[in-house]
């Protein structure tokens, strides 16, 4: 048998024989007090009295740790020390043969040793449950003690803590978006105030949430769908409805490289963007991750690189003289088109033509040659040109210098004269008679001595071209002498005019008239000849 089993068999039967048997010729037993509650360790001091007739035996009946302290004729005072177990101490006595006995009600108490809130997840996705467990060690009697589960200072739950040891109390939760960055703990709570003590707590130390948000949705990839081999060109990845966006990873790679991104967070999104450049022709894959909490999303794509040199044109020979013919030709890599000055090639192929017959008028022009490719569905274009120079000898016509020029004396003017020509030719101008020459291009006051007539001649190595120009001055008199001549030329040209017009009136006039009497004969005639 187990240490302390007998006692605790022999009190048990006394209690049971305290029930059972009646009380010794009206003998009573009582103990003092009836109930307590103490912590555990600690002492409580235990008054058996009686009230038999006789003289009897009496004492206190525990196997608990006791000492007489106090003795009267019928009582004794007996102090328990260091009290670990809830075992109820009995006070027994025999009076007149018979045993009696009065039992305490004895309750201990003790705080936990730990109270621990079990590790969070690292993240926690929103609207998921989750399930927060609160340990703890010790404590008692259990039967008053509960567990409380807090976010922050709030409390969210309750629970018994059962008689296991170490005990575990299991809370389950559904986060927020708001509770992200939110401490979570665990407080026990020993309720003793019905015991006519208090009520104790403790709080374990806090841990930190974090809730996360990921959309399925996958992230948004935008880059050129075929890149020229050499060229820089962008990568965008972005993804919305994120939550906190700003703790998300966003990865961008093209083939096995990890591509140094520029990342941007606003509001609910995030977007990546990268410049890339790649020199091997072919299709790269493209792919973009987007991870935030224990997840992660990613997408997909491909680039075509390619390799498309200018087409090259040709101006055969590139410079010649006016009525020379020139042949243009264009050519491009296999496989592509080529479109010379907006004529397609017949058929298209890589290669195409002409033939053309320049003249003055064709110098300077642009000829182009556009090239265009098909790769991976899309066609990309190359566009050459070159420029046509024509040799021609010096023109000098109304539109390059007029031949009469009448401006008002005092007033600023600038003379316009050029030659065209290719080379280009060196232009002079000498008034007849003294040889001046003439002020052109400067922006001068006229002075009545500019006035008169210039005889200009354009050279160049192709030959030489001359016009002559009259330079007008008005002032005083001799603006009647120009003025004059020009209007009686413009009356006369109106009266020429005016009767011009008459004379043509008239003609359709007579035209009409013998139309219509053409018209009434005819009618007549057949008017005659009709039977009655």
């Amino acid at each position: 048998m187990a240490p302390g089993a007998a006692p605790a068999a022999l009190l048990a039967l006394l209690v049971l024989l305290g029930t059972l048997l009646p009380g010794s010729g009206g003998a009573e037993i009582s103990i003092h007090p009836p109930k307590a509650i103490i912590p555990r360790g600690g002492s409580l001091r235990v008054n058996c009295s009686i009230s038999c007739d006789r003289k009897t035996t009496f004492g206190l009946e525990t196997v608990l740790n006791k000492e007489e302290v106090s003795r009267g004729p019928n009582w004794k005072v007996f102090e328990l020390s260091d009290v670990q177990e809830e075992i109820n101490p009995l006070c027994y006595s025999n009076c007149h043969g018979e045993q009696i006995v009065a039992s305490m009600n004895l309750t201990i108490y003790w705080f936990p040793e730990r109270v621990e809130l079990a590790p969070l997840p690292l993240w926690q996705p929103v609207g998921e449950e989750l399930n927060l467990s609160c340990q703890v060690s010790g404590g008692g009697p259990r039967h008053h003690l509960s567990m409380v589960l807090l976010r922050g200072e709030e409390e969210l739950d309750r629970q018994p803590v059962g008689k296991e040891e170490p005990a575990e109390v299991t809370f389950m939760v559904q986060p927020r978006r708001e509770d992200h960055g939110t401490s979570f703990s665990c407080r026990w709570e020993l309720d003793l105030r019905s015991q006519g003590l208090e009520l104790f707590q403790n709080t374990s130390a806090p841990r930190k949430l974090q809730t996360y948000v990921l959309p399925s949705t996958d992230p948004h990839l935008e880059a050129p769908p075929v890149v020229e081999v050499g060229s820089r060109w962008p990568v965008k990845c972005t993804l919305d409805g994120l939550f906190p966006a700003s703790d998300a990873e966003v990865y961008v790679q093209l083939g096995d490289q990890k591509l140094e991104s520029n990342i941007t967070y606003n509001g609910d999104s995030v977007l990546a963007e990268a410049w890339t450049e790649e020199n091997e022709e072919g299709t790269h894959s493209l792919r973009c991750s987007v991870s935030l909490g224990e997840k992660i999303q990613r997408t997909r794509g491909s680039v075509t690189m390619y390799s498309f040199p200018l087409p090259t044109l040709t101006l055969s020979p590139p410079e010649v003289s006016e009525w020379t013919t020139v042949t243009v030709e264009c050519v491009t890599r296999d496989g592509a088109v080529v479109r010379l000055n907006g004529v397609s090639a017949e058929p298209p192929g890589p290669r195409a033509q002409l033939k053309l017959n320049v003249s003055a008028d064709d110098h300077g022009s642009n000829f182009s040659c556009s090239a265009a490719l098909k790769i991976a569905g899309q066609e990309v274009h190359k566009i050459q040109t070159r420029e046509l120079h024509v040799l021609y000898g010096p023109r000098l016509d109304q539109r390059d210098c007029l031949g009469n020029w009448t401006w008002q004396e005092g007033s600023e003017q600038t003379l316009k004269c050029a030659a065209r020509g290719n080379p280009i030719p060196k232009l002079n101008c000498s008034r007849k008679g003294d040889g001046a020459s003439l002020p052109i291009g400067d922006l001068r006051p006229v002075t009545r001595e500019v006035a008169g007539t210039y005889l200009c001649w354009a050279t160049s190595a192709r030959g030489g071209v001359t016009r002559e120009v009259v330079l007008n001055v008005l002032y005083g008199q001799n603006i009647l002498d120009i003025v004059i001549p020009v209007v009686a030329v413009t009356l006369i040209l109106g009266t020429l005019g005016t009767a011009g017009y008459i004379y043509n009136y008239q003609r359709k006039i007579q035209k009409y008239e013998l139309q219509k009497a053409q018209k009434e004969a005819a009618l007549k005639l057949n008017a005659q000849s009709t039977p009655p």
